[in-house]
């Protein structure tokens, strides 16, 4: 069992910037502290990329095509250093101890 496991948080993003801001610091919030977020920008054409480089743990990679959801979360998974993988979609938030208790 890994005692300190990197958590990889896959963030896929279409034009979500409504709400994006809100859902990367719900991750910065964490009471677990060892994660990375890869955040695949699938062809934004709003502020999704702005803000997502606006936070200095963010991974940003931007796809060659608009793929679907699936696709998209496997080409991030695939740049990943993480143990364990989370998923969080833009327009969610998560509770402060959710990784905690999930690690």
């Amino acid at each position: 069992m890994l005692k300190n496991p990197l958590v990889s948080i896959i963030i896929n993003c279409y034009n979500s910037d409504k709400y994006l801001e809100e859902a990367i610091n719900s991750v910065y919030s964490q009471t677990y502290n060892n994660w990375e977020i890869i955040f695949w920008d699938n062809k934004s054409d709003d502020n999704s990329a702005k803000i997502a480089k606006s936070f200095d743990r963010v991974r940003y990679f931007l796809a060659d095509e608009h793929t679907s959801l699936g696709a998209a979360r496997n080409k991030a998974v695939n740049v990943s250093n993480g143990e364990l993988i989370s998923f969080l979609d833009c327009d969610d938030l998560w509770l402060e101890n959710k990784l905690e208790l999930q690690v």
